[in-house]
């Protein structure tokens, strides 16, 4: 055997050295990655057991599916990689990002990083050059993460509200007498609630799954594929109102058990395949539009899996090296940190039960304190509330009411914005402006207020709300979200409140006097809160 043939051989066993070591190295990486993530892989478990995200389970494997498909148009690489490198600033991404969600105990944000993760790895095995070209995959397991609670409700009660809208000009289509309240369908004789399970969440995200899917795999030109992707949302809309305008006509003349077995079966698959026709219909007709291309649909979606199984063999030719060591050994020591660091509990506020508000506030004394519908304290969900109703001694022109919802914990959910729960009731929102009002009523600190006129049948209510964030407030729910997360990192606490107040607007006064009544309780309000919803500089752990 000659000196040459021995060399090569050395360095075959080599390089078989090397990648069977690599590829152990990736699979151990995968393995830290469900002790570093643990909390976002079961935020997803959880959030995967609602109908809205029911098809959470589908997107890695379908993710996975478009990065082997895609894998196999790229020449295997033998030799050295020289772009790794880049991967690591992603993987450290991930992991800051994760921090970022461990301590402020808001396991969503933990899921977030996982995504960020699996593209480091890629760009890591493969490196920079190669690594990028999977981004669609990557992007795809967007679909696989739950809403933001305040932006779930604001979109859940938004396309709830077009589809009513919607459903209701298709049953009058019908020639059916019909009245949309709110969100309550008014036929008469039945009246039907169009409640959130009727948004057509459950059928958006999975519709905008497929339709990333099929504008990926489209050879069309580019705004064919900006079509697909945005179409579906209209689409899913348009399918939500027809069924509930077809709802409508079943319940008018079938009655109200007839039409709830027929509106189970216009659930799940059928709007879904539905949906699924229809774009497969739009992408046909714009290729008939397109009178420089001669492609048939078929030939448009490219739907070839053959050969895509073998690229799954390919990941074992990942190489050993210096870049792959280090995102390895940056996943062990977070792992380690993570496992032997002491948990950070949520402080127990010292604070008084709302149940126990004073009966009288200054000059008012309260005439009512009710207790919510069940269905609506549990779609509320906060840990303590009260709902009082206060009035002048001898009567007065009209009462106020307040209500406080506290939340010790709001990274699991927590406040619904009355902006987004007020039009579910039937009320418009006639007027909305944000106002301080500390002046007006003597407040040592800057009270920034939602201050709203709404309107129902001929009935007007002035209303004042803002969220509380230990002894700090504002009037926007999205910087609440912000204060929310700053201090569940900084100070470990992540409790807060809504606060609202109501009167009526009646007909022989002015919206003047309404708030007047209004800032004269507050007064009373603003001088006992911090003993239910207390300041940071007053509250007390133990």
């Amino acid at each position: 055997m000659s000196a040459g043939t021995l060399s090569m051989e050395r360095f075959s066993g080599a390089a078989q050295v090397l990648r069977s070591q690599g590829f152990l190295l990736f699979l151990f990486n995968v393995a830290i990655a469900a002790v570093v993530f643990q909390e976002g892989l079961l935020a997803l478990v959880d959030g995967w057991q609602l109908a809205e995200y029911s098809h959470g389970p589908l997107i890695p494997l379908l993710s996975g599916l478009l990065f082997l498909r895609q894998l196999k148009t790229i020449p295997e690489n033998d030799g050295p990689v020289a772009d790794r490198w880049p991967g690591i600033l992603i993987i450290l991404g991930a992991v800051a990002l994760a921090l970022l969600g461990k301590f402020s105990r808001i396991p969503d944000i933990v899921a977030y990083a996982i995504i960020v993760w699996v593209a480091g790895i890629l760009v890591t095995s493969f490196g920079w050059k190669v690594g990028r070209l999977f981004w669609p995959g990557v992007l795809h397991l967007v679909f696989m993460l739950p809403l933001p609670g305040t932006l779930y409700w604001k979109v859940s009660i938004f396309l709830r509200e077009i589809s009513s809208e919607l459903g209701v000009q298709f049953v009058m289509m019908a020639g059916v007498p019909v009245f949309l309240d709110g969100n309550i369908i008014d036929l008469g004789v039945y009246k039907l609630h169009v409640a959130d399970a009727c948004s057509g969440l459950r059928y958006l995200f999975p519709i905008m799954s497929f339709s990333y899917i099929f504008a990926t795999l489209y050879k069309g030109p580019t705004w064919h594929k900006a079509v697909l992707l945005l179409s579906a949302a209209p689409i899913t809309v348009l399918m939500n109102s027809v069924r509930i305008g077809i709802i409508g006509v079943m319940v008018d003349n079938f009655g109200i058990e007839h039409a709830m077995g027929f509106s189970h079966f216009l659930e799940g698959w059928v709007i879904f395949i539905t949906c699924v026709v229809i774009l497969f219909g739009l992408a046909k007709l714009m290729l008939m539009m397109q009178r420089d291309t001669q492609m048939s649909l078929a030939e448009a979606l490219d739907l070839e899996t053959e050969g895509v199984a073998p690229q799954f063999a390919r990941l074992r030719h990942i190489r050993l090296s210096p870049a792959f060591t280090t995102v390895t050994a940056i996943m062990a020591v977070t792992a380690a940190a993570w496992s032997f660091a002491p948990s950070r509990a949520a402080p127990q506020v010292d604070r008084e039960p709302l149940g126990t508000f004073p009966l009288a506030l200054g000059g008012w004394e309260q005439v009512s304190n009710r207790f919510l519908e069940p269905e609506i304290a549990e779609a509320l969900a906060a840990t303590d509330y009260v709902s009082a109703s206060y009035m002048k001694p001898g009567g007065g022109p009209a009462d106020v009411n307040l209500f406080i919802a506290w939340y010790e914990d709001q990274t699991r959910g927590g406040i619904h914005s009355p902006e987004v729960c007020l039009p579910a009731g039937g009320w418009e929102i006639a007027e909305l402006s944000r106002p301080d009002i500390s002046a007006a009523i003597g407040y040592h600190e800057p009270l920034p207020v939602n201050r709203a006129i709404i309107e129902k049948d001929g009935q007007q209510l002035l209303v004042y709300y803002w969220f509380e964030q230990y002894g700090g407030r504002t009037a926007v729910d999205y910087y609440a979200k912000i204060a929310l997360l700053r201090d569940a990192i900084v100070l470990g606490r992540s409790d807060g409140a809504l606060v609202r107040l109501t009167t009526p607007i009646l007909r022989n006064e002015g919206v003047a006097k309404a708030e007047a009544r209004m800032q004269d309780m507050l007064v009373g309000v603003m001088d006992r809160l911090p003993r239910f919803v207390p300041k940071l500089e007053t509250a007390e752990t133990r």
